[in-house]
């Protein structure tokens, strides 16, 4: 009412929050107390961990119903001898898939296939499939007990982080880096329980630590604390996930800045180099939060509430 959110915001906060009840829409209220910065697809997010946080068994129910739609089509053979395969399926299961059609596409071309990206994926899918085939011969002996072949399964690395509803014994909620959505401890279960599943336990990851070290490369327990911390690309509107991005030196090394978690930001490889070879430049003003000057003088605050210009004085102070 008071014209400081565009229309469409408003629009599709009610939308999405009029089937909520009243403690998940307040939840939703207080996640985005400042919604300029918030875009089309992470509104939807913060309705979905709504739901899976206050009406849990409506969460679990819609989810198993939705699972139920799951299937793997291939289509009637063209004039070319080429078929449309369609799918859907489990999320982790597309992303397995998906990966293990990325690795074999790279070891084709490396190999001297010269065809298109999207021509070497399709191939490697092929390849998949017959060397599955191949397998069949190779199960476990039923009488014997003997396995010839083992095959490599899904590898999952679980992060389990102390919060709010954590303390407070609700219902908890999991996030995916891959889908960067939010899951149900039920998914969470089903997943880990597929067969052939490795799972990898971190231990506990103090984000506020802060030990440097002295060398110029950064191990790897600092990228991962990072990439949780800032959990996407920091430049101005980026979502690129900080799993992917390289990890900058506030001040470089060569300048004295030190390696530590405070001196280190994640940016995505395109952003990485504006800031190295523009006159795009940022500020810390805490780890975690960013105030970034464009080579014209427009300045962004960056934070996990999103991006906002400086003169905004909607923008809500730090807490």
């Amino acid at each position: 009412m008071a014209g400081g959110l565009a229309p469409w915001r408003a629009e599709r906060i009610a939308d999405l929050t009029r089937p909520l009840s009243a403690e998940a829409a307040a939840f939703v209220d207080r996640q985005l107390f400042d919604a300029t910065g918030v875009g089309w697809a992470q509104l939807e997010r913060r309705v979905g961990e709504a739901v899976l946080r206050f009406d849990p068994e409506k969460a679990e129910a819609e989810r198993k119903a939705a699972a139920d739609r799951r299937r793997f089509d291939i289509g009637e053979v063209d004039e070319h001898g080429l078929v449309q395969v369609d799918a859907l399926m489990d999320a982790a299961d597309g992303h397995d898939l998906d990966q293990a059609v990325a690795r074999r596409a790279e070891v084709l071309g490396r190999l001297g296939d010269d065809s298109s990206l999207d021509v070497r994926r399709s191939k490697a899918a092929a390849e998949i499939a017959r060397a599955d085939l191949a397998l069949d011969l190779l199960i476990p002996d039923p009488d014997t007990g003997e396995v010839v072949a083992t095959l490599p399964g899904r590898k999952v690395v679980l992060n389990v982080h102390i919060t709010d509803t954590t303390l407070t014994g609700q219902n908890p909620v999991g996030r995916w880096e891959e889908g960067r959505c939010p899951v149900s401890s039920a998914q969470i279960r089903e997943w880990l329980r597929t067969r052939e599943t490795t799972i990898v336990v971190r231990p506990v990851i103090d984000l506020a630590d802060h030990v440097p070290v002295g060398s110029y490369e950064i191990p790897d327990r600092h990228k991962t604390r990072v990439a949780f911390r800032d959990q996407t690309c920091r430049f101005p509107h980026c979502t690129r996930p900080a799993q992917r991005c390289d990890i900058d030196h506030h001040r470089s090394y060569g300048e004295g800045g030190p390696t530590c978690p405070c001196n280190e930001v994640a940016l995505c490889r395109r952003h990485h180099r504006a800031k190295t070879h523009s006159r795009w430049r940022y500020e810390i003003l805490m780890p975690g939060t960013y105030v970034w000057t464009s080579p014209t003088g427009f300045r962004f605050r960056v934070d996990h509430r999103g991006t906002h210009p400086v003169h905004d004085t909607s923008a809500p102070p730090d807490e």
